[in-house]
């Protein structure tokens, strides 16, 4: 006989994806999550601030205008990938580096994270484990639940959305901090404007 069982492996899955919580990448993407106007220079700026390495991730709060308001960056431990355990550890971050804002009635600043590990590009569970972490700690602070992005090898990736780019990857160099935000230099032109640099810099 036959019974409308599912088979044993199929069940195991099912009971250890519930367990841990995760997030499926259709799901992220039906969630409204807002999308970042610059990605690029997020990436860039909490690479250049945190040099991750993979098993690395770094948590920051953005403002309306996407400048970083606070960040942290914390190691994973070598554990199960376990959205509830994420999400405290996500929580206990934000509430080291900035105050809730469980006092507004919409959300007004937004939390996005980097994860750095190994591997592809490609959503694994560890991600949807991450996602669901990252939404349940933004509600929890009064946060507006960013964007999740991957560092890897291949580069960074906006999971949901598409959007990456080359660098920085996981083995990149960083820019130094001081440098990654600061205004382009001056056209190498002659003329007044040239003669007056040159004289303001002997006279130094």
């Amino acid at each position: 006989m036959t019974f409308g069982f599912a088979p044993a492996s199929a069940a195991a899955s099912t009971s250890v994806a519930s367990a841990n919580r995760l997030l499926e990448p259709a799901e992220w993407a039906a969630a409204g999550i807002p999308l970042l106007r610059n990605p690029r220079e997020v990436v860039s700026g909490l690479h250049a601030r945190h040099h991750p390495q993979p098993a690395t991730a770094v948590i920051a709060v953005l403002d309306p205008d996407e400048r970083l308001r606070a960040s942290a960056s914390f190691g994973r431990r070598p554990a199960p990938a376990d959205g509830w355990m994420f999400r405290n550890v996500l929580l206990a971050q934000l509430r080291r580096i900035i105050p809730h804002d469980l006092r507004r009635r919409t959300p007004v600043r937004t939390a996005v994270l980097l994860y750095c590990r190994e591997g592809d590009a490609r959503w694994t569970e560890e991600d949807g484990a991450w996602m669901w972490g990252l939404r349940d700690a933004c509600t929890l602070h009064g946060l507006r639940c960013g964007a999740y992005i991957t560092l890897t090898r291949d580069g960074w990736q906006v999971l949901g959305e598409g959007r990456g780019g080359r660098r920085p990857h996981s083995a990149s160099a960083p820019e130094p901090f001081d440098t990654s935000e600061a205004p382009p230099p001056l056209p190498r032109t002659g003329g007044a404007a040239s003669e007056v640099l040159r004289r303001a810099a002997a006279a130094r």
